[in-house]
Order: structure tokens, then C-alpha cells, then sequence
């Protein structure tokens, strides 16, 4: 062996021992932090990059909004943090209150009481879309490719049971059948399914929990929060990055009850992310499911619900309705009943103890049931 090769291989032997030594393997990501408009004031948000210094390895911290960058507000700091993003001079930030455009949010990520284990919750805050079935639909293509950016291969996914669940169900179903390839959760209730409980939150059944945004802000701050009275966010990750069709930003979300130690693991999530190649595998996954049909899905889905509601149907004679049908969710309910009075099937709807039910005369169940398979409320 040359002196030439030998001092190559002694050099990488000493940059591998270094590596190992420090816990840090590759280039360290630089993650950006502003600092105002926190309610536990500037010192906690220094306080959770010193956090995220001190315990990562693989990752910087650079502060945006002290006075060396001249901010009054927190307006100026995103300004700020936006041009460091866009030359390259950080690769992800967490901040607060930040406006994402319409089609972006976040996809969160807690620590489940139940088992402590991690889930994502796909949405958290933002706007994916004006509806809430296709902004569940497109939440949970976004869910997923945030799981995958974490190096989870093949996520589960679970619907939270809000409205619109079953119709999200139903055409994720089709999505998949045509060739959208991903993973159902099962519910750890006895009856199962991807349809996800309260128990399924707690356990963390699913590696990504789908939701309305709304909803999953509200989880966000009780998985967060309520071991503390809900004035300090102590536990989990944050409210995410930012996911969307064609956006090009790794921006993470805090809120402003948000402590060190949650703000500190916001930091080394987008670190993750940025690692993982979050916005690449976004585009992967819109394309993927945009191929599958999801644009189409969606398309007929809004034009269905103007249709419904331009429409008006007269009900048939009242009959006693002794049976229930389910399985409809609540947004087809109505639908579904209105499909049935066509066909001078007498139906009513109500509140099962599982969800919205039709409700049906004993002598018309057969033939209501085979009328709502034939439109596609039910299997």
C-alpha cells in the first residue's frame, strides 16, 4: 500500500471514529427559529434552541428575530426567515402564525398516552381544501408522504371518525384500488375497520391519524397540553411542516403555548424532514395519486354535493321504521335517504350508536339495501 493511499484510509478511519465519536453522520441541517410572540416570552424559544442544540447532533440552530436582524415584528421575522429560505442560507424553519396558501397545512406529530407511541396527524393547521372530504382526501396523501420523509415505508393510515369518515373511506378505497399503493389501519374495536375511534387516538393504532384541520389543531393541543392545565404545550413535536401540491418550503409550526421542550423536538422534526426530502416525496405522492384518479375523485365529489343541493325530492308515505342501515356517513346521509324516496322507499335518518343510520321498514330493508349498494353509499 502507497503513503498516498494509506493517508486516504487513515483519513476516512478518522472521520468515520468522529463521526461515531459524536453521533453525527452527514452534512448537520440548519433549521431557523424566530423568536417572537411566543406567550412564554423570548427566553423559552432561546431555551429550546439551546435544548435542541445540546441534544441533537445532527443539526444548527439559527435564531431570527433578536436584535442583529432588527425585527419589530413577528411580519418581519417570517420576512426574514423567508429569504433565508429561499437562498439556501437555512434548509427548514419552525416559527409561528405563519399564512400558508390555500391548498398547504401542516401534518403534526404527537406522542400517544396510550402505548408512547408517535403518530402524525394529518391535518393540524392551514387549508388544504374549501370541502371537507377532498381536504381529508388530499390530507392524507400529505400525511403519508410526511411519514415516508421520516423513513416510515409503508404507513398505515386511519380515518379519525368526524363527518365526512366514511365518504373519505370510500374514496380512498377507489384510489387504491386504482393503483394508489398504501396501508388501512385497523381500529383496535371489535367490529375494526379503518374508521378510527377515541381508543385508536390514544393507542396511536395508525401511523398517520387523517382529520379535518380543525379538528386536528384541537388534538394537537390536548395531546400537547393535558398533563399541564393547557396554558404549556410539554409533550410531542408540533403542528408540523407545511404540506402541499407544488409547495416548495419546509416551514414547521409551533403555536404560542408552545414550551422548550416541544419547541426543541419542532426543530428536530424539520431537521427529519428536511433529511428525509420531504418536498420531493410530496411531489412523488400527489403524482402517484393524482394518477390513480384523485383530481377526477375529487372533481365529481364537488360536483355530486351541487347537484344534491340543487335537487329536491318529496318524501313517500310515511311508513314505521324498525330497521337501521349503516355504514353512510353523515355527509351522504341526507343523500343517501333523498336516493331511496326516488325509489318510493320510505326513510328516515338517525344517530346509531357507531355512527348516522337509515332508518327503514322491516319489509323494505332488502330492496333499500340493494338500492343504496347500486349508488355507492354502501358496500
Amino acid at each position: 500500500m502507497t503513503d498516498s493511499v494509506k493517508e486516504r484510509v487513515a483519513g476516512v478511519f478518522n472521520e468515520v471514529a468522529a463521526a461515531i465519536e459524536s453521533g453525527q453522520f452527514g452534512d448537520k441541517k440548519k433549521i431557523g427559529l424566530t423568536l417572537l410572540d411566543s406567550e412564554h416570552g423570548i427566553d423559552e424559544l432561546k431555551k429550546a434552541a439551546e435544548i435542541a442544540r445540546n441534544k441533537y447532533n445532527d443539526l444548527e440552530v439559527e435564531l431570527i428575530g433578536c436584535e442583529d436582524d432588527k425585527c419589530d415584528c413577528l411580519a418581519d421575522a417570517h420576512s426574514i426567515m423567508d429569504q433565508k429560505l429561499e437562498k439556501n442560507e437555512i434548509d427548514a424553519a419552525v416559527t409561528l402564525h405563519y399564512n400558508f396558501p390555500l391548498g398547504v397545512s401542516t401534518v403534526g406529530r404527537v406522542v400517544t398516552p396510550g402505548r408512547g407511541k408517535e403518530m402524525l396527524i394529518a391535518t393540524t393547521t392551514g387549508t388544504t381544501d374549501t370541502d371537507r372530504v377532498p381536504s381529508m382526501l388530499k390530507n392524507t396523501i400529505y400525511g403519508i408522504a410526511a411519514a415516508k420523509s421520516l423513513g416510515i415505508e409503508k404507513p398505515t393510515v386511519g380515518i379519525l371518525n368526524v363527518e365526512g369518515a366514511r365518504l373519505v373511506e370510500k374514496n380512498l378505497q377507489k384510489l387504491k384500488k386504482s393503483g394508489y399503493d398504501f396501508d388501512f389501519a385497523t381500529s383496535v374495536r371489535a367490529d375494526g375497520g379503518s374508521v378510527m375511534r377515541g381508543n385508536d387516538l390514544l393507542l396511536g393504532t395508525p401511523d398517520v391519524m387523517v382529520t379535518d384541520t380543525l379538528t386536528g389543531n384541537m388534538l394537537m393541543k390536548v395531546f400537547s397540553a393535558f398533563n399541564t392545565g393547557g396554558q404549556y404545550e410539554a409533550v410531542g413535536y408540533g403542528y408540523g411542516p407545511g404540506v402541499g401540491e407544488g409547495y416548495d418550503k419546509l416551514i414547521g409550526i409551533i403555536s404560542r403555548a408552545s414550551g422548550a421542550p416541544v419547541i426543541a423536538n419542532a426543530i428536530k422534526f424539520m431537521a427529519e424532514v428536511s433529511k428525509g426530502d420531504l418536498l420531493e416525496i410530496t411531489k412523488a405522492e400527489v403524482k402517484a395519486a393524482n394518477s390513480a384518479g384523485l383530481k377526477d375523485i375529487i372533481t365529481e365529489l364537488k360536483s355530486s354535493s351541487s347537484a344534491v343541493q340543487a335537487e329536491k325530492v318529496e318524501a313517500p308515505a310515511k311508513k314505521v321504521t324498525g330497521e337501521e342501515i349503516a355504514g353512510i356517513d353523515i355527509l351522504e346521509i341526507d343523500a343517501a335517504k333523498e336516493s331511496l324516496w326516488k325509489k318510493d322507499i320510505y326513510a328516515e335518518t338517525g344517530m346509531g350508536c357507531t355512527g348516522p343510520v337509515i332508518l327503514i321498514a322491516e319489509e323494505d330493508e332488502e330492496a333499500a339495501r340493494k338500492e343504496l349498494k347500486e349508488a355507492g353509499f354502501i358496500e
